[in-house]
């Protein structure tokens, strides 16, 4: 009986974090020809608290949310949810990949640069693959825009938040529930 309510509790702060996750993509500011909004530092953070499976669901439903109520198409929707997905999946395989559990704050910040690369990478090739196929647009002008929206996307602070909010979450989840 303990076991489901577990699974209870760590679908409702998957939804949690998935509302977060959307609500922070809200606010978001301009540089360099593209937006920063700090959604990515709460998908990392997502992987981090819950693991790569529902850190990762909660990353990449609260972003394809936000693209699905903001008018964008389908494949843009699943994109995004692949990548935001893998944002998280990523950082948590790394800060997780011993069996022991080591919640040091190097690990944690190597855990959210391979995270926020992982999104990076699929960003790009994302931008390369519309700009040059879709778009048609020269070489040229495909770099240019690759380089505007690489530094935006680079900036995250997954893991200060991960060790300000660890915490308040052991309070309420066992410690393996946030595996």
């Amino acid at each position: 009986m303990k076991k489901q309510r577990m699974n209870a509790y760590t679908l409702a702060f998957t939804g949690v974090m998935a509302a977060i996750v959307y609500v922070v993509t809200l606010f978001r500011f301009p540089l360099l020809g593209s937006k920063v909004h700090f959604a990515n530092a709460m998908c990392l953070l997502s992987g981090m608290l819950f693991g790569g499976v529902y850190g990762g669901l909660a990353a990449g439903l609260g972003s394809a949310l936000y693209d699905a109520f903001h008018g964008y198409d389908v494949i843009n929707i699943l994109i995004t949810f692949v990548s935001k997905f893998m944002m998280a999946w990523v950082c948590a395989r790394v800060l997780w990949s011993r069996d022991t559990r080591n919640e040091g704050f190097v690990r944690a910040i190597v855990a959210a640069v391979c995270g926020a690369l992982t999104y990076v990478a699929l960003y790009m090739l994302k931008t390369f693959i519309y700009q040059a196929f879709v778009y048609g647009y020269p070489m040229n002008t495909v770099w240019a825009t690759m380089l505007s929206k690489f530094i935006p996307s680079i900036i995250n602070a997954g893991p200060i938040l991960y060790k300000t909010m660890l915490p308040a979450l052991r309070h309420v989840l066992n410690k393996s529930e946030l595996k």
